[in-house]
C-alpha cells in the first residue's frame, strides 16, 4: 500500500511515517517508481514502535537511539561510560578488584 493509506490504518499523517523511516525505525521499501510501499509487516513494525513509545514514555527518536546502541557497539560503549561516569550504571569489577576485597575481608576476619 502507498504511504498515505498506510498512514491512515496507523492513524497518523504520512509525514510522520516519513520521519520514522528517516529515524531508522521502519525498513525504506520502495517499489520501482521509488514510491514508498508498505505491507502488513512494516505496519506492524511501526504498530510495534509506538507502543514501546507509550509504555517505556520515550519519543520516536530515543527509541531510534536505543536501537542504534543495541546495534553499534562503539555507541553502546560510549552510552555504558557515560552511565558509570554519572553513576547510572554500576562499574564492572575486575578482577583484581574481586581479588582485592577477598583479601581484605580474609584480614578483617582475623
Amino acid at each position: 500500500m502507498r504511504i498515505t493509506e498506510a498512514a491512515a490504518r496507523l492513524g497518523m499523517s504520512p509525514r510522520m511515517l516519513r520521519y520514522r523511516e528517516a529515524l531508522g525505525l521502519l525498513p525504506p521499501v520502495r517499489d520501482q517508481g521509488s514510491h514508498r510501499r508498505f505491507g502488513e509487516e512494516e505496519l506492524a513494525a511501526v504498530t510495534q514502535a509506538l507502543s514501546l513509545e507509550k509504555r517505556f514514555d520515550v519519543a520516536p527518536g530515543e527509541l531510534a537511539f536505543a536501537l542504534r546502541a543495541l546495534s553499534e557497539p562503539a555507541v553502546a560503549q560510549a552510552v555504558r561510560d557515560l552511565g558509570v561516569r554519572i553513576g547510572r550504571i554500576q562499574a564492572p569489577r575486575r578482577a583484581l578488584d574481586f581479588e582485592k576485597e577477598k583479601a581484605l575481608r580474609l584480614l578483617r576476619g582475623r
